[in-house]
């Protein structure tokens, strides 16, 4: 089974929004990973860039580019 996943190793919640600096996950959806089928995975990194921006948090995909 793929392990896929949107962790940079930089796990710090940000206080404000409740989202992981690095990915962008919630702690409830970092704490189901394991659990959670590709399908579910790929749903929820879909989203990640679009929830990052929305909360003025910059995207890591962003921060590579910079």
């Amino acid at each position: 089974m793929s392990q896929e996943t949107p962790c940079i190793a930089v796990c710090q919640m940000d206080p404000g929004t409740n989202l992981c600096l690095g990915c962008g996950r919630t702690l409830p959806e970092i704490a189901r990973w394991s659990g959670m089928d590709g399908t579910e995975r790929r749903a929820v990194m879909a989203q990640l860039a679009s929830r990052m921006a929305q909360a003025g948090l910059t995207p890591p995909e962003a921060r590579k580019k910079a």
